[in-house]
């Protein structure tokens, strides 16, 4: 287990973080829940890593719904407490996508995989990706090209 967590740990945290938008309490809490999980049901896991990226999407949908419903604050207070390495240009952008989205662009355009792993590892089907991929790309250039304008006004 301590080679997959060597292997795979910093890949599945990245996608956290890049699928929640920049939220490091999450990517942190949830890559410890799903490693915490995989050795519990590892007798029955037959094919890990796929298993270990479904399970912490899975678990990062759940989170963020449950803030949703759960939520006071306004939405600004929630993202101030952020502590994100990525450019706020790029963390705005991201918020605009579905989870789903952002983990589609972050696995295929950051970790450089194939759609066919994408697929994979979110558990979907290749199709699917290619939509997730083509819808995100179009609303990214939108809500830049908005952001371009605004700037040059």
């Amino acid at each position: 287990m301590a080679g997959l967590w060597s292997a795979e740990g910093g890949a599945l945290w990245r996608a956290l973080f890049a699928a929640s938008a920049g939220r490091r309490d999450l990517a942190d809490d949830i890559t410890a829940e799903a490693f915490a999980r995989l050795i519990a049901y590892q007798r029955t896991v037959r094919e890990p890593v796929p298993w270990l990226f479904r399970t912490a999407f899975r678990l990062l949908a759940k989170e963020l719904r449950r803030e949703r419903t759960s939520s006071t604050e306004p939405v600004d207070e929630i993202a101030s407490d952020r502590v994100a390495p990525l450019s706020p240009a790029l963390t705005q952008a991201l918020q605009v996508l579905t989870m789903e989205q952002r983990i589609a662009i972050f696995l295929h355009y950051y970790a450089d995989l194939p759609i066919r792993d994408v697929a994979q590892l979110s558990g979907t089907t290749q199709a699917a990706v290619r939509v997730r991929l083509h819808k995100a790309r179009r609303r990214l250039r939108d809500v830049l090209d908005r952001e371009e304008v605004l700037h040059v006004a």
